[in-house]
């Protein structure tokens, strides 16, 4: 079950952690700032921005921790957990919706370790496969496994993420775009799962979640 992981791989996970916390973050700190400057005339529109930019930094963050950190494999994480969490991250832009209830049977009963885990992932990589948004869905596939689809506008399977996903592409060809499907490829490994790509189509993505 073990894996090892090169450094290089776990520089370009930071890389685009921070990235993508970069902007929400810095927005944060210009509010603060144009605030401190302008006081009581500073406006509704800085707070708002303040309050929407940390908003955020702090779903994305929690997104990350559930499909990166050591606890989003603990099995008392819930499906609803998921969606809520998952929820925070796409509603900021509105340009992704998931239309799925948490609450349907999907996957094993018994909720094996990790389960939630790998749904993130594979959710935050459905978000990655929609450039111009569209729809997330959640179903089963009728034999304790789930499947996981990006349906919208120009929505693909970009670069290699394929290869990385199935670990077929070598660590010396991560890019800070390629990190997050070759981590999901990497954790399902280490988890039990086989998490792939199950169809493509025009404007659509199918990925399959199953517990070995």
């Amino acid at each position: 079950m073990g894996q090892t992981i090169d450094i290089r791989v776990l520089e370009m996970l930071a890389s685009k952690v921070c990235h993508d916390l970069i902007s929400p973050i810095g927005a944060v700190s210009n509010g603060v700032e144009f605030l401190a400057e302008m006081g009581a005339d500073a406006g509704d529109e800085v707070t708002d921005l303040i309050k929407t930019s940390a908003q955020q930094a702090s779903a994305k963050l929690q997104c990350y921790r559930m499909a990166y950190g050591l606890g989003g494999a603990d099995t008392s994480i819930k499906l609803e957990d998921v969606h809520k969490t998952f929820a925070l991250m796409i509603e900021q832009d509105d340009k992704i919706h998931q239309k799925w209830d948490p609450h349907a049977p999907l996957g094993p009963e018994d909720r094996p370790a990790g389960l939630c885990k790998m749904l993130m992932c594979a959710l935050i990589l459905g978000t990655e496969c929609l450039p111009r948004g569209g729809d997330i869905t959640v179903t089963s596939d009728g034999n304790d496994g789930i499947t996981i689809t990006a349906n919208g506008d120009n929505a693909s399977l970009f670069g290699r993420a394929g290869d990385a996903l199935a670990l077929k592409l070598d660590y010396s060809e991560v890019d800070p775009r390629m990190v997050h499907p070759y981590m999901c490829g990497l954790l399902a490994k280490h988890h039990g799962y086989d998490l792939k790509v199950k169809s493509q189509e025009t404007g659509l993505i199918s990925l399959s979640l199953v517990k070995l």
